[in-house]
């Protein structure tokens, strides 16, 4: 997917969110005001991850453009280096047969007045000065070699500044990332104890419901699943975006095996990096909404997400997992499913958790 549609996907998903919104506002159970506040905070901390993972990538590609450009005079340096000895060898023989030429300059009028006729003359003429043309070319090119060479150097001196520049801003802001999410975490285990008593009442339910149904956000019917506990073990976030695409990417990937979403494990860890969402919640939303990718009521819609199609996989993917972001914090809640599909909070909170912690 190029940057060019990933910011489009994060820019439709957020006005999804926004949408979304407004459209399924439920009777909550918390009350109001603490309920916007918590999910408030959730937003305004994923936006700031949001923030600055954009200025890391941005300062990591810039580096990327530097240390290319360092590459390339570094290569012209040494091809340079490699031609200065010759060019100072032709240089030198050049200034000796000018300065013989010099100082035989009363010779050379008698070898022109000894010349038989005028053709002879033209052509003892134009020997001697091709002789005086080749030695200058030589030292031109001598002199145009020290010069790009000074040049080169003092750019790739500049260049190299530059990229040290970007990288400090590149760590600054994965510091920044890493601090928000740090953030992000507590402040989404404070919503968990804030919601302590809707969850357990939501498993509660499912156990008596356990072996039925219920209609899912996208109109389809799936089951109700009962969680293994009522939490998730935390995302590790501080191992890096490699390793964390990596290590998710085989996860999701086994988890999506044999579904129509098969293989997007890179896209889901990719755009959860990113965005900062829990990279197990868009692939479980999936699963629930749409038997993961299976029954979309849209075409690659398979979240139940608003009214819209999208025209692959990666496009809705990123734009799925930015919503998640700027609407819902980026990580399961239960004000959350409320949210998203109020009329089986209960039942879609605890089949969601369920598959999140399958992954």
């Amino acid at each position: 997917m190029t940057p060019g549609t990933r910011t489009r996907s994060k820019v439709l998903g957020v006005l999804l969110a926004g949408l979304l919104s407004c459209a399924l506002s439920p009777v909550l159970l918390q009350p109001a005001e603490a309920r916007a506040d918590n999910m408030s905070e959730l937003q305004e901390i994923q936006s700031q991850i949001q923030e600055h993972n954009e200025a890391y990538e941005a300062a990591v590609e810039q580096v990327e453009e530097i240390q290319a450009q360092i590459d390339e005079n570094e290569q012209r340096i040494a091809e340079i280096e490699a031609e200065l000895p010759g060019a100072q060898e032709r240089a030198s023989s050049s200034m000796r047969t000018l300065y013989k030429m010099q100082q035989s300059s009363g010779g050379l009028v008698d070898l022109l007045l000894a010349s038989d006729d005028f053709y002879d003359l033209l052509a003892t003429a134009q020997y001697l000065d091709v002789i005086q043309a080749h030695s200058t070319d030589a030292l031109d090119e001598l002199t145009a070699l020290e010069g790009e060479l000074e040049l080169t150097r003092a750019s790739l001196t500049s260049q190299m500044d530059a990229a040290q520049e970007q990288r400090a801003e590149a760590e600054t802001a994965l510091a920044e990332a890493n601090a928000a999410r740090a953030e992000l975490q507590a402040a989404i285990e404070a919503q968990a104890a804030a919601e302590a008593a809707e969850r357990q009442a939501a498993i509660e339910a499912a156990k008596k419901d356990q072996g039925g149904s219920f209609t899912t956000e996208s109109g389809n019917t799936a089951p109700v699943e009962v969680p293994s506990s009522d939490g998730l073990t935390p995302v590790d976030w501080s191992v890096g975006q490699e390793a964390f695409v990596s290590t998710w990417t085989a996860r999701i990937d086994a988890y999506l095996a044999g579904s129509p979403l098969a293989g997007q494990g890179h896209t889901f860890a990719e755009a959860a990096w990113a965005n900062g969402v829990d990279p197990r919640f868009s692939p479980a939303i999936s699963t629930v909404e749409s038997s993961t990718g299976r029954y979309c009521f849209r075409p690659h819609n398979a979240w139940g997400w608003g009214n819209v199609s999208w025209g692959s996989w990666e496009e809705a993917i990123w734009a799925h997992v930015a919503g998640l972001a700027s609407g819902y914090g980026g990580t399961l809640t239960y004000a959350g499913a409320q949210k998203y599909c109020p009329p089986n909070a209960d039942h879609w909170y605890t089949s969601v958790l369920a598959n999140m912690q399958r992954i």
